[in-house]
């Protein structure tokens, strides 16, 4: 997983992966306390690039706030987590 463009961020930013093989993809956004704030990805992918798009917002919908969010992916054994910044 690259690391999320732009960052900071302010309206929303992307995610880009790339698969060796067709996988079971989640991808989570957490807040510094840990807490899930939206999960943006969680369905099977082909092999290949993708781009992932997160708009600020919580699972409910609503606009989060200013500040350091993490965004975890998770492919088959594969795990890995980026620190996202969100301005505004």
């Amino acid at each position: 997983m690259a690391q999320n463009r732009p960052n900071p961020f302010t309206r929303a930013t992307e995610i880009r992966y790339g698969l060796p093989k067709d996988s079971d993809v989640n991808i989570t956004v957490y807040n510094l306390s840990g807490q899930k704030v939206a999960t943006i990805v969680d369905e099977g992918k082909k092999a290949g690039y993708h781009t992932a798009r997160w708009d600020g917002r919580d699972k409910s919908g609503k606009k989060v706030a200013s500040g350091i969010y993490f965004i975890r992916l998770e492919a088959g054994d594969y795990r890995s987590s980026k620190k996202l910044i969100l301005v505004k």
